[in-house]
């Protein structure tokens, strides 16, 4: 009897294995995959439809990532380097949630990434210390009043240079340049940005990455959402299709699942600028300053190598343009 009892409960046991074993799912795309229903992110919502009349010009600025030379010795006034320098701490805006670009790493609560450092050199150039940073966490929609408002001294966060935006703040030299690209879940049937007509594409509001992908893909169905770590969150639930944005963006959502990845050839260069309030000049002299040194001394190829060789093998940093 004890026998025939034990027999039982190998047999319920083989049992549960095997139908736990049938019932695991394949994390893959599939085209008949059914969207799932709310809840979306805290503030997501579709993107506003774009007017069936013709697109305005977009403004021109000449090269847009011309900026302003740095200063040629240090007696030059600063009256802004010089009240950051009294405050002792330089405010940058920033996100925690682009992973490698600026983000808060789990094992010790700092942050951390490219763009981080970029902030901390300026930093190093300031004080003498890399650390003397405060950080303000912003939305790519609330950059621009970020600065307008003087609630940063600077916003580090894959700022995309534009003639229109240089209306409204001041740019640093040229840092970084991105691409435009798209990514999907492993097995999706989008290869490329022609395939997304039609299909469902995660963006955040207030960024040009939303403006090209109206143009490029005017039939996608495009939902918008605060942060790119939103975006990763809807695609793992298959509320959207894709994700599309810079590559270093998509590289950072893509290293924390290993079953999403980057395709299709590039959509557009994303021009990365530190963004600084207007009226400031002579701390985009100063910010550019620094950019010269990290150019030339290895030190942005050794950023580069830290977070972004997922790109590939380190580039040469971009040059910089001035207007003056």
């Amino acid at each position: 009897m004890r026998r025939h009892r034990i027999a039982l409960v190998l047999l319920a046991a083989t049992l549960l294995i095997g139908g736990c074993a049938e019932a695991a799912p394949e994390h893959v795309g599939s085209p008949n995959v059914s969207y799932t229903e709310p809840p979306l992110p805290a503030a997501a919502a579709p993107a506003p439809e774009t007017s069936a009349a013709p697109p305005a010009p977009e403004k021109d600025c000449g090269d847009p990532t011309a900026s302003l030379r740095p200063f040629p010795d240090s007696d030059t006034p600063m009256p802004t380097v010089d009240a950051i320098r009294a405050r002792g701490r330089l405010v940058v805006g920033l996100d925690t949630g682009s992973n490698l670009m600026s983000f808060r790493a789990p094992a010790t609560g700092a942050v951390e990434g490219f763009d981080v450092d970029v902030a901390r050199e300026i930093s190093r150039d300031l004080f003498g210390d890399p650390d003397r940073l405060d950080y303000r966490i912003l939305t790519s929609a609330n950059r621009e009043k970020a600065l307008q408002e003087s609630m940063v001294d600077i916003v580090a966060k894959t700022m995309t240079i534009t003639c229109d935006r240089k209306e409204r703040v001041a740019f640093s030299s040229e840092y970084f340049e991105a691409q435009q690209r798209v990514l999907v879940v492993k097995g999706s049937t989008i290869r490329s940005a022609a395939d997304l007509g039609g299909k469902r594409v995660c963006v955040v509001r207030g960024t040009t990455s939303l403006t090209r992908l109206q143009k490029v893909a005017p039939t996608a169905e495009i939902l918008t959402v605060p942060m790119w770590s939103d975006c990763l969150v809807v695609l793992q639930q298959r509320q959207v299709d894709a994700v599309s944005t810079d590559d270093t963006i998509l590289a950072g959502l893509a290293s924390q699942d290993p079953y999403l990845e980057i395709v299709g050839d590039s959509m557009g260069a994303e021009p990365y600028g530190i963004g600084i309030t207007k009226a400031n000049e002579d701390l985009v002299r100063f910010v550019n300053r620094t950019l010269e040194r990290i150019r030339g001394d290895g030190t942005w190829t050794r950023m580069y190598d830290q977070w972004l060789s997922v790109l590939g093998p380190s580039p040469a940093p971009p040059s910089a343009v001035y207007q003056d």
